[in-house]
């Protein structure tokens, strides 16, 4: 009787370890990312086939939502980034894989590059008077992501060279500081006060001459960490001089140079 009672323990043991309840007590499937919806229900290509500019105005435009207009802003400021760093990490990705793409001591640069213009735009975000506003630091944080996309932009193998008169990609202004070869070509042949660096570094030292004494040593410092760099195009030079004003120009100024992208 007992051996009986062992046996029906053990069956009704192995019925609930069958092949049935097995599959029911399975761990489920991860889901599948939700789509984010501060997109709009759009790609990041389509994204950042605006200029940053007017994605934000699409995106005021377009969020159905109540939130204030300075917190949308943010959100759309922070979507672009999150598109444009998508991009980079995928142009990255398929440089790496074929073998091409900067090599350490390049990354090692940028890395540098990275560090000098952080301490710079926290200076310079400070030094500002009125000081900085949300907006203005999302801005900042967007704008310096250009610098990691176009060094390996740089190592992109284009199928032919283009002509220096070609349009711009989309998204970017054909002013722009993302535009490398009207930029050279302009930074390295327009004589005195025409060359667009000589322009920046004049307008740049005007803002910090109209700084107190004190910040103007700091950020001229600053400053001079970026820009001292012996690898730097003069092209690269430009882009940084124009972040740099952007940084320090005031609320209602007409913006030196459009964004760059």
């Amino acid at each position: 009787m007992k051996q009986m009672k062992v046996w029906a323990i053990v069956g009704l043991w192995l019925s609930l370890w069958s092949p049935a309840v097995l599959a029911q007590t399975k761990a489920p499937k991860a889901r599948a990312a939700s789509p984010d919806l501060d997109q709009l229900g759009m790609t990041c290509a389509q994204i950042l086939a605006f200029n940053s500019t007017d994605w934000v105005s699409q995106f005021n435009e377009k969020a159905k939502d109540a939130a204030p207009a300075q917190q949308k802003t943010l959100r759309a400021i922070a979507v672009y980034g999150k598109c444009y760093d998508a991009r980079t990490d995928r142009l990255a990705a398929s440089l790496t894989k074929f073998g091409g793409g900067p090599l350490m001591g390049a990354r090692g640069n940028l890395r540098d590059l990275q560090q000098a213009l952080d301490a710079f735009t926290a200076k310079a975000l400070a030094a500002s008077d009125p000081p900085a506003d949300a907006v203005k630091t999302a801005n900042a944080q967007l704008y310096e992501k250009q610098f990691r996309y176009e060094l390996y932009q740089s190592y992109e193998k284009s199928p032919a060279a283009k002509p220096v008169s070609a349009a711009p990609a989309p998204g970017v202004s054909s002013t722009s500081p993302t535009a490398p070869p009207s930029l050279s070509a302009s930074a390295n042949s327009a004589p005195g006060a025409a060359n667009p660096v000589t322009q920046a570094k004049n307008h740049f030292g005007e803002l910090l001459d109209a700084l107190p004494e004190d910040k103007e040593h700091q950020l001229h410092a600053a400053f001079g960490d970026i820009v001292g760099r012996s690898q730097m195009t003069e092209a690269t030079r430009l882009e940084i001089y124009r972040y740099a004003i952007f940084l320090l120009e005031p609320p209602s100024a007409t913006p030196f140079a459009p964004p760059p992208f």
